[in-house]
């Protein structure tokens, strides 16, 4: 298995009239998270696409707890509990300053090759960063 943690602040924008963190930014904040986890491994989004590969996202849910607040660091850890296929899943966690855990969620991406629109594997080279973790 793999884990990684990310600390982000959740900005004014980010809140809605109660001055809770809007449900839907969290998509964003684990897109922050997942691509900061590639990134620590050596693999960069944008050299993937580059390389003629996309990872659309498939499947998207979330479990709310508790709101998080403006001006409060979240910390969300990310989870990659299988070698990735044609298919990756990521499953966050994430948590308040007081360690409260605030969600629970996943998003399921597919490796799709850019020319033909179809999935594909995922690349030697990205598998052989994840092996040693599983």
């Amino acid at each position: 298995m793999l884990t990684f943690k990310c600390e982000l602040r959740v900005r004014y924008a980010d809140t809605d009239r109660m001055g809770y963190a809007y449900y839907g930014n969290y998509a964003t904040y684990f897109e922050v998270a997942r691509v900061e986890m590639l990134r620590d491994l050596g693999i960069s989004y944008r050299d993937l696409e580059d390389s003629g590969v996309m990872l659309p996202v498939l499947e998207y849910q979330t479990k709310f707890f508790n709101p998080a607040y403006y001006d409060e660091k979240i910390t969300i850890k990310v989870e990659i509990h299988e070698l990735p296929s044609v298919r990756i899943t990521f499953h966050y966690k994430t948590f308040n300053e007081k360690g409260e855990q605030l969600n629970s969620a996943f998003t399921t991406l597919a490796f799709v090759d850019v020319k033909t629109g179809k999935p594909t594997k995922p690349p030697e080279d990205l598998i052989s960063k994840f092996k040693p973790h599983f």
